[in-house]
């Protein structure tokens, strides 16, 4: 699937750029797999290795790892750099429409 296509969904996307060798990733993965089973089907979540599609983090900016965005029928919702809360996740994907 292509990242425009993928970005098009009605349902809130997050999409958590990351690189094996980051170690505040391998901190954030655990909290953003516990929104997921939070959240369940209200939300889709995909996981992007900077270091395997570095067109894509070109294309977007991303400047530091770990990065989140939030997209929700095509639009940036949100972005953030570095490791968020759980509480602050969810709470922007309850703002970018996600039902839960």
């Amino acid at each position: 699937m292509k990242f425009e296509d993928l970005i098009q969904s009605e349902v809130p996307l997050l999409i958590d750029f990351y690189a094996d060798w980051c170690g505040p990733c391998k901190t954030l993965s655990p909290i953003v797999q516990s929104v997921k089973n939070d959240m369940g089907e209200a939300i889709r979540v995909v996981k992007i290795d900077v270091d395997a599609n570095s067109a894509i983090a070109g294309k977007l900016q991303v400047q530091s790892i770990p990065t989140l965005m939030i997209f929700k029928d095509g639009k940036q919702m949100w972005r953030a750099a570095g490791v968020q809360s759980k509480h602050e996740i969810m709470t922007q994907l309850k703002v970018a429409g996600a039902v839960v």
